[in-house]
């Protein structure tokens, strides 16, 4: 999956130390629905997961060769051609527009790889960035889940949303002249 200048490709064992250091960064951590210091024996463990589910993928987005972030696409439903995705930028100096492009790449590769009829997001209600990111991107919002979410001692609302295929068209022409 490549665009001028920009990629995704499947994380790699090599990666690991990296991503184990954004998901461990407080920025990344204060939004996700666990937010403990995941220990290297843990991070592992996801990767060897990962490297046999036929039905999740992670990728790393780079820019210029630099890695910049990470997309997940998880709990992939073929029935249903449906799944989730999860992403964040870990560079904290990643160039304007990193994560308008990561987000371009890995929605295309859903509905024009993968063929599938439906990605799902999910925001923690407080994630205002996560938030408007989704609505910037053309997901539509579907719904609260509340208290949804047990973190430090009180129960917390998730934000749902949706993008479709029948609207990727126009989503994608708008992201194209956003970011390539």
């Amino acid at each position: 999956m490549t665009s001028p200048n920009i990629l995704l490709r499947p994380v790699e064992e090599r990666d690991l130390e990296l991503l184990l250091a954004w998901r461990n960064s407080e920025r990344i951590r204060a939004n996700m629905y666990t937010d403990h210091i995941i220990t290297w024996e843990e991070h592992r463990s996801w990767f060897e997961r990962l490297t046999r589910d036929k039905e999740s993928f992670a990728f790393i987005f780079e820019a210029e060769g630099r890695p910049l972030g990470v997309v997940n696409l998880n709990h992939m439903d073929r029935a249903n051609n449906r799944c989730h995705w999860g992403f964040y930028l870990g560079e904290t100096d990643a160039p304007k527009g990193s994560g308008t492009q990561m987000a371009y790449l890995a929605l295309r590769h859903v509905f024009e790889e993968l063929k599938l009829h439906k990605v799902i997001g999910e925001a923690l209600a407080f994630n205002s960035a996560s938030i408007a990111y989704h609505e910037k991107l053309g997901f539509s919002r579907e719904g609260q889940l509340v208290e949804h979410v047990f973190r430090d001692g009180s129960y917390l609302d998730v934000i749902c949303f949706a993008l479709l295929s029948r609207d990727w068209p126009r989503v994608k022409a708008s992201l194209e002249k956003k970011c390539l």
